[in-house]
């Protein structure tokens, strides 16, 4: 007797680059990124409460971070999306970089910090690279970047049509990308920019007229680490996770998804990061974008809550992807070639 066919799973077709539909960058899916303006005005007309943060918060102490060992990653959260990234054999590299105390246009207004950063600016070893998601205040902050390039003049890598705002302000040392173009970085490592289900903006008037994205970083001995930039759930992860995973560590956004009509537009909620982490085949990985900047309606600890009640519900160990302390150094392993 015959056995039955296997059936053949059907084949991924290639990831391709963005799209711009009249000067606008659209979605990974093709849809039209971001909120609507009408939307915007319904958030700005809402009563709903804001749920109360505190005012200052005291990070944990932690060890001043130290370069890992040989075949391992040095993996620090600085706060919000900003991390401190180590290879053995380099390079060093800093993604969206904020010690600003205000995430906003204005110093006087605007989201503020409710924490210091997680290591201070004057700590920092030499930074090689600056990994820049896009344009949105709380990932682009113009004064760190300019003290970056004042201390260390590290190339920032970024995504399309990013660099003429970059330039206005004296940033001039920048690669542009669009999605899944891969680039050297120094000390033979490399990256690719990949898509992400957000928008990129500094004003009302020019939504989606540069492009945003996330990392795969590649360091030269091997090993792959994935860095989300801002992110609603989509098919993207597992596109991702396709053709640049699996991934030994992956960097996740948990918060600033509150409303849910509104937000899940731009953002994940915990539950989603966690079907992230699955899409992407990601070892482990370190939550992100949480308990720094009061941006959207939950409280500073409701992320973290809700991510660990995702993760039971998954099956998943909390170690496999855990809240970092601001501050903390993470010494992880990699699958070196």
């Amino acid at each position: 007797m015959n056995e039955p066919p296997i059936p053949r799973q059907p084949v991924r077709p290639p990831p391709k680059g963005s799209v711009r539909r009249d000067g606008l960058f659209l979605n990974p899916d093709g849809s039209r990124a971001g909120p609507t303006t009408a939307q915007i005005w319904r958030l700005m007309r809402e009563r709903s409460e804001r749920a109360a943060w505190p005012l200052w918060v005291e990070n944990p102490s932690f060890p001043a971070p130290a370069p890992p060992p040989e075949g391992h990653v040095a993996v620090t959260f600085l706060g919000h999306a900003s991390f401190l990234i180590r290879f053995h054999d380099g390079p060093t590299i800093v993604t969206d970089p904020i010690w600003s105390d205000r995430c906003s246009p204005f110093r006087f207004a605007g989201p503020k910090r409710v924490r210091a950063p997680g290591l201070a600016f004057e700590a920092l070893p030499r930074i090689d690279a600056v990994l820049l998601s896009h344009n949105h205040y709380d990932h682009c902050d113009i004064p760190s970047l300019q003290k970056l390039r004042d201390r260390f003049a590290p190339t920032i890598f970024t995504g399309l049509e990013v660099g003429k705002l970059l330039a206005r302000h004296g940033l001039k040392n920048v690669v542009e990308l669009d999605w899944w173009q891969e680039t050297a970085l120094p000390q033979g490592a490399s990256a690719t920019f990949l898509p992400a289900q957000h928008v990129g903006a500094r004003t009302l008037m020019d939504r989606g007229r540069t492009l945003w994205g996330g990392f795969a970083i590649r360091p030269a001995g091997g090993g792959r680490v994935y860095f989300t930039g801002d992110s609603a759930w989509g098919p993207h992860f597992e596109d991702i996770g396709h053709f640049a995973g699996p991934f030994d560590v992956a960097l996740l956004p948990i918060g600033a998804y509150e409303p849910r009509w509104f937000m899940q537009q731009v953002h994940m909620n915990p539950e989603e990061s966690v079907r992230a982490f699955q899409a992407l085949r990601a070892r482990q990985a370190l939550a992100m974008h949480f308990g720094t900047f009061q941006l959207t309606r939950e409280a500073i600890d409701e992320p973290a809550r809700a991510l660990g009640t995702a993760l039971a519900a998954a099956g998943i160990p909390e170690e496999d992807f855990v809240v970092p302390g601001c501050g903390q150094t993470f010494i992880l392993p990699l699958t070196v070639a």
